[in-house]
C-alpha cells in the first residue's frame, strides 16, 4: 500500500468518525421544555401572513403582515 492509498483511507476514516460521532453524541437539552433555538417557550409564537402578488407585465410583490 503506497502513501496515497494510506492518505485516502485516513481521510475516509476521519470522515466516518465525525459522522458517527454526531449521531452517537447525547442530545443537549430537551425540546419539550425549550424551543429549537434553545430558548424557553412560554406561549404560541405570533403568526403572520405572507402575500405574494404577481401580474403579467408587472413587478412581483411580496407583502409580510405581522400581527
Amino acid at each position: 500500500m503506497d502513501w496515497q492509498q494510506l492518505a485516502a483511507l485516513a481521510i475516509v476514516g476521519i470522515a466516518a468518525f465525525l459522522l458517527l460521532r454526531s449521531q452517537l453524541r447525547p442530545r443537549v437539552g430537551c425540546l419539550s421544555k425549550t424551543g429549537p433555538c434553545g430558548c424557553s417557550t412560554t406561549g404560541p409564537a405570533p403568526k403572520g401572513s405572507i402575500i405574494f402578488r404577481a401580474r403579467k407585465g408587472e413587478r412581483p410583490q411580496v407583502i409580510v403582515k405581522l400581527p
